[in-house]
């Protein structure tokens, strides 16, 4: 089952950049990712479901489950546990793709660590990595796994000004199963604090083709907009939301909605030891000038 990547060409990508001008991080509900961890010693968990199909399939997510946690430093351990459905056109236009049987049940299974490398500064974004390792345990006879392991190496960053958050990047999505392609993707996104309750952005993503086995056959790339709710009551609480379509490439449609926590120990109440530690200073240094996460 295709989980979501993407490519789009350099002009484009930095015009991003010229359009944008201190938020939270990225990833869920948009597709471009992040690279800021989880605290040291928090934790955050989604409940969430999604779509993301074309003309030839229409690959759906959920129930999905996903946990992270601040093993370190600067350093966040990922899992997802996913169930979905896949829906084949069984058009002949779109053949060798896009056939079989409609089917549900456990997919491919989400492990990654999140490395925070460069601190953001005055003038310089945050950078890091966010690898991820896609474990075979959907069904690969019922189109519901890849049957091997396969990997996601993309490089983020991230800048913030005031209520305004830019994130962008991109990587390589590497799949070695028959009727699967090899393939960059990228996603820029801008965000802004509304209010205390309200969160609103919009991104450019987009990839290459991932193969015949997959839904997105060909290339795309897309606008989604979305965004978060944050509980009056419970600020650790969020409703997050996104809806996106293609308008370049193949046609292809992204949805996403769920629900967030995050809980840990506050800052103020770890020990003079555990303050040092989270600091992380020594394993990952701030540029000249710096100011910090």
């Amino acid at each position: 089952m295709k989980y979501l990547s993407a490519h789009i060409s350099l002009p484009l990508c930095l015009l991003c950049v010229l359009a944008v001008r201190q938020l939270g991080a990225q990833g869920p509900p948009y597709q471009t990712d992040d690279p800021v961890p989880v605290d040291l010693h928090h934790y955050e968990f989604y409940i969430f479901g999604g779509v993301d199909g074309t003309p030839a399939e229409m690959d759906s997510v959920g129930p999905a489950f996903e946990f992270n946690w601040g093993a370190l430093p600067r350093v966040q351990l990922h899992a997802i546990l996913p169930w979905g459905v896949v829906a084949p056109s069984n058009n002949p236009v779109y053949l060798p793709g896009g056939t079989g049987p409609k089917e549900f049940g456990l997919t491919d299974m989400e492990l990654g660590a999140k490395i925070a490398f460069i601190k953001e500064s005055k003038h310089f974004p945050q950078i890091g990595s966010f690898t991820m390792f896609e474990m075979p345990t959907g069904n690969y006879d019922n189109g519901l796994g890849v049957g091997k392991v396969w990997y996601k190496l993309p490089i983020w960053l991230q800048k913030n000004s005031g209520k305004w958050l830019f994130d962008g990047g991109g990587g390589y999505q590497v799949v070695p199963q028959a009727n699967y392609r090899d393939f960059p993707y990228t996603g820029w996104l801008v965000k802004r604090e509304l209010s205390e309750q309200w969160e609103l952005g919009a991104e450019i993503f987009a990839h290459g083709r991932e193969g015949f086995a997959a839904a997105q056959t060909q290339r795309s790339a897309m606008i989604d907009v979305g965004g978060y709710y944050h509980f009056k009551h419970n600020t650790n609480k969020q409703f997050l939301f996104c809806y996106g379509h293609s308008v370049a490439g193949q046609t292809e449609n992204y949805a996403y909605v769920g629900m967030y926590w995050t809980w840990g120990k506050d800052r103020r109440d770890a020990s003079p030891e555990e303050k040092k530690e989270s600091a992380g200073d020594l394993l990952f240094p701030t540029p000249p000038g710096g100011n910090g996460f």
